[in-house]
C-alpha cells in the first residue's frame, strides 16, 4: 500500500472516529435531557391531578377553578391511575398498561417517588399523604412529538456522518497529495541520478522540515558515492600503472635478452634486474594483502593491551634497520604520571606496520639527511604520535588524495613507492578507532598524526 493511500486512510479513520463519537455524544445527551424532561412534566402533572381530586374540598373556589383548568390539560396517551395505601384503586383515567404491582407499590411508598419506563411509555409514581388517607398516584404518558425528534436526529447525524465521510475522504486524498508531493519529487530527482550524473544534487535541501533533513541526506550520500567513486577511478588508474610497469620493464629486458646469446655477466644483469622488479611487485602484492587485512570485521582481529611508546620505538628499530643512514628521533610531549595511560588495545602486528609506515614515509620524502622527528603525547583520552620532516611536501590539492591506495603525488613520482602506506595506516587505525591526520606544505615539509584512544575506554 502506498503512503498516500495510508495517509488518506489514516486521516479519515482519525476524523470519522471524532465524528462517531461526537454524533454518539449529541444523540446521547439529547435522549437523556428528552427524557428527564418529560419525567419532570409527568411528575408536575401527577401534582395536579393529586390536587383537583384529592384536595378538592380543601381548597378555596379561585384554587379549585385553576387546578380544574390544570387538570384539562392533559399530556398525550396519558393514563392515571390512584390506589390507598394498601393497594386499593381509587381513581383511573386513560388507556396504557403501567405495570402496577403491589411490590411498586410498596417501592413508591418507602422511596416517595419513582420512576420508571413501560415500553414508550413513561411513568412517575408519587406517595400522596391527605387528611383523607395515604394514596399513591401513578402517572404516565408517551413523549411522541420529542420521541419522533429523536428519530429525526438520529436520520441526520448518520446521513451527516456518512457525508462528511465521503467529504474526508476525498480532502485526505488530496491532503495527503499535496503532503507527499515534495517526496515525490525527491523521488523523481533521485532517479535522474546515475553512475555519469552523481554531481546532481536534490533540490528540496535548502529547508528545516523533515523533508528538506531527507534531501540534504541524500545530498551528503550522493557526496560520499561520488567520492567513493572518483576514488576508485584513481585507485584503477594508479593500481593498473604501478603494476604495469615493473611487468612491462621485465618483459622488456627479458625480451631483449632472448634476441640473441648474451655473456654471462649480460645474462646476471638482466635476471637481477628482473628479480628487483620482482621484489617490487612482492612488495607491492604485500601492501595489497595488508589493506585486505585491515578491512576485515573489527571484531575477528585479536587485540592485546600495548605499550604505545614501546610499539613506536619497535617501528623505530624496524625502520633503522631498513634505512641504516636514516635519523629517527622519539621523544614525549608529556609524560604520564600513571603510565598506565599509555595502553592501547590493538593488534601489535598491524599497529606496527602503521606506525611504521608513517615513520618509513617521513624518511623516505626528506631526501637531505633523511631525518624525522617523532613525538608522543598523552591526550585527556587519547594517545598522539606525531612525525614530522623537513621534505618536499604535498600540495593542498593532492592532500585530498593520500589515503587513495596507488595515488602518489606530482612531486613524489620520482621516488620509489606505490602510495599503498598511508592509505594502509588509515585503514588500520580506524579498525582500532583511531584516527590520521596529513598536514604539509610544498617544500616546508609534513606532519603526520597518528591517535589512538587510551585503553582504559575499552575496559568493560
Amino acid at each position: 500500500m502506498k503512503i498516500r493511500t495510508k495517509l488518506t486512510l489514516q486521516f479519515a479513520s482519525i476524523l470519522a472516529l471524532i465524528l462517531l463519537l461526537f454524533s454518539l455524544v449529541v444523540y446521547y445527551f439529547t435522549s437523556l435531557y428528552r427524557q428527564d424532561d418529560f419525567y419532570n412534566r409527568i411528575d408536575r402533572r401527577a401534582s395536579i391531578v393529586a390536587s383537583h381530586l384529592l384536595k378538592a374540598d380543601e381548597a378555596d373556589p379561585r384554587q379549585r377553578r385553576s387546578n380544574e383548568i390544570n387538570y384539562y390539560q392533559e399530556l398525550p396517551y396519558e393514563a392515571i391511575r390512584i390506589f390507598r395505601a394498601n393497594g386499593d384503586p381509587v381513581f383511573a383515567k386513560g388507556d396504557g398498561f403501567l405495570g402496577v404491582t403491589p411490590k411498586r407499590l410498596e417501592k413508591i411508598k418507602q422511596q416517595k417517588r419513582v420512576q420508571y419506563e413501560q415500553g414508550v411509555r413513561q411513568v412517575v409514581g408519587v406517595y400522596y399523604p391527605d387528611n383523607q388517607g395515604e394514596f399513591i398516584v401513578l402517572a404516565s404518558s408517551v413523549d411522541a412529538y420529542s420521541l419522533r425528534m429523536l428519530e429525526h436526529l438520529e436520520v441526520i447525524l448518520i446521513v451527516g456522518f456518512l457525508g462528511s465521510m465521503v467529504l474526508v475522504l476525498v480532502a485526505g486524498w488530496v491532503f495527503s497529495k499535496q503532503a507527499m508531493q515534495p517526496i515525490t519529487e525527491i523521488v523523481r530527482e533521485v532517479e535522474r541520478v546515475s553512475v555519469k550524473d552523481l554531481h546532481l544534487r536534490l533540490s528540496k535541501a535548502d529547508g528545516k522540515d523533515e523533508v528538506s533533513e531527507l534531501a540534504q541526506t541524500f545530498n551528503k550520500m550522493l557526496d560520499r558515492l561520488e567520492l567513493a567513486f572518483e576514488m576508485q577511478r584513481t585507485f584503477v588508474s594508479n593500481a593498473s600503472h604501478e603494476l604495469r610497469t615493473p611487468l612491462t620493464v621485465m618483459m622488456g629486458e627479458l625480451e631483449v635478452a632472448l634476441m640473441k646469446p648474451r655473456e654471462q655477466e649480460e645474462y646476471q644483469r638482466v635476471l637481477q634486474s628482473a628479480l628487483e622488479d620482482a621484489r617490487l611487485l612482492a612488495e607491492l602484492l604485500n601492501g595489497l594483502l595488508h589493506i585486505a587485512q585491515a578491512s576485515v570485521d573489527p571484531s575477528k582481529i585479536e587485540k592485546t593491551y600495548l605499550r604505545f611508546d614501546e610499539l613506536v620505538w619497535m617501528a623505530r628499530d624496524q625502520a633503522l634497520k631498513r634505512q641504516p643512514d636514516a635519523r629517527i628521533n622519539i621523544d614525549f610531549a608529556n609524560f604520564p604520571d600513571d603510565e598506565d595511560r599509555l595502553l592501547v588495545k590493538g593488534n601489535e602486528a598491524l599497529l606496527l606496520i602503521a606506525v611504521l609506515n608513517v615513520l618509513e614515509n617521513a624518511i623516505k620524502f626528506s631526501p637531505s639527511g633523511k631525518v624525522a622527528t617523532g613525538r608522543i603525547v598523552v591526550q585527556k583520552q587519547e594517545v598522539w604520535l606525531e612525525v614530522t620532516d623537513r621534505g618536499i611536501g604535498i600540495s593542498e590539492e593532492d592532500l585530498k588524495h593520500v589515503f587513495v591506495p596507488f595515488f602518489r603525488a606530482e612531486n613524489v613520482r620520482s621516488i620509489t613507492g606505490h602510495g599503498i602506506g598511508l592509505p594502509l595506516a588509515e585503514r588500520i587505525l580506524k579498525l582500532h578507532h583511531g584516527t590520521i591526520i596529513v598536514n604539509s606544505k610544498v617544500h616546508e615539509g609534513t606532519e603526520v598524526i597518528i591517535k589512538l584512544p587510551q585503553a582504559y575506554l575499552f575496559i568493560p
